[in-house]
């Protein structure tokens, strides 16, 4: 059965950072705070810009190289993974509690679509049975195209004018 990941508990894992940084005698400041719960509190995969125009519009003025420190210190508490689907630039997701999942990437929107499947964590434990290996992790990314983008082409083709034979 293929279904969506656990949701992400942002509180959760803002206090978790927060207990980090106090951890490592770091400062909680309002500035990591802003971005630590841009991040957390986002319904999808965020970029550098995404957290940039987020911060923008609640008043919270951050550079660059703050957000690039902050997420830096939030893969170090193993809060945020980052991932780089060749689109040129990289994004940044927070890691759920518990749930293993994969990756889904349409390449004409860039939108990505999670899920998990049992189907396939068996599959996978028996390819890695089958050549005696002991696995201890993986990453899957299905590159293709959204059914929204497959539907906006297949309304674009039909808009447009036959050519005469």
């Amino acid at each position: 059965m293929t279904s969506p990941p656990p949701k992400v508990d942002g509180q959760a894992l803002f206090e978790i950072f927060r207990r980090y940084l106090r951890d490592h005698n770091l400062p909680v400041t309002h500035q990591r705070a802003a971005i630590a719960q841009a991040l957390f509190f986002a319904d999808h995969h965020v970029s550098v810009g995404d957290i940039e125009r987020v911060l923008r519009v609640r008043g919270v003025q951050v550079g660059k190289a703050t957000i690039y420190r902050t997420l830096d210190l939030l893969r170090e508490a193993g809060l945020v993974q980052e991932h780089d689907f060749g689109d040129g630039f990289k994004r940044y997701e927070p890691l759920a509690a518990q749930g293993h999942h994969e990756h889904l990437i349409c390449t004409e929107c860039g939108r990505v679509v999670e899920f998990s499947s049992e189907r396939l964590e068996r599959m996978k434990s028996l390819i890695a049975e089958e050549y005696g290996f002991r696995h201890h992790h993986h990453r899957l990314e299905i590159y293709g195209i959204c059914r929204d983008c497959q539907l906006r082409d297949v309304v674009t083709l039909e808009s447009q004018p036959r050519a005469r034979r």
